[in-house]
């Protein structure tokens, strides 16, 4: 531990950190030993051309080692109605997390969890030491439909969830960062 690190200390990092509220997601994979999956909140779209996202997980984690072997990942975008499911994948350990869980194939074969709100299917393009986690770069191969629902958020160590906006008000800035046409300012 550094003497930067250890003057921030981790307990503060995570309070401070964690009012960046955070969309939720569901990481999953497939491999000989079957699905695996966590609950991941470090996750963001990360470049429009060629479409790349990335996810941050623990180095030690058995599923992340699964995912890089397996080199495919589908991106779960739990709905505000989805907080048991994320509960689920985000246990301690690496066990079967599936059980009594619905799901079915994504073209690479990852698990598409039931009535996400949306999904991305991956091919993992890179992987990245990033302290005690490694930062995995993949590319979007597949999307999927977008559920009429809203986003299961976390902030300040709870659940919650956004509020309703009306269709027919225009979208602000910052609810179009992929579709904004100079979109070299944002990412």
């Amino acid at each position: 531990m550094t003497a930067a690190s250890a003057a921030v200390g981790t307990g503060r990092f995570r309070r401070v950190l964690g009012h960046f509220c955070t969309g939720v997601t569901v990481i999953t994979t497939a491999d000989a030993a079957g699905p695996a999956g966590f609950a991941c909140q470090a996750f963001v779209p990360l470049s429009l051309d060629p479409p790349l996202v990335l996810f941050c997980v623990r180095s030690e984690s058995a599923t992340g080692h699964r995912i890089q072997a397996a080199g495919m990942f589908a991106v779960n975008v739990l709905a505000d109605d989805q907080k048991d499911l994320s509960r689920t994948f985000g246990g301690g350990g690496d066990g079967d997390r599936f059980t009594g869980v619905g799901w079915s194939p994504a073209p690479s074969g990852s698990p598409l969890l039931t009535d996400v709100l949306t999904w991305a299917d991956c091919r993992v393009e890179a992987v990245h030491p990033g302290g005690d986690h490694v930062i995995v770069v993949g590319r979007v191969t597949a999307l999927g439909p977008c559920r009429d629902a809203g986003p299961l958020v976390f902030h300040r160590g709870r659940y919650t969830a956004t509020v309703t906006v009306s269709p027919h008000e225009p979208p602000e800035v910052v609810d179009t960062l992929l579709a904004w046409p100079r979109h070299n300012d944002w990412i």
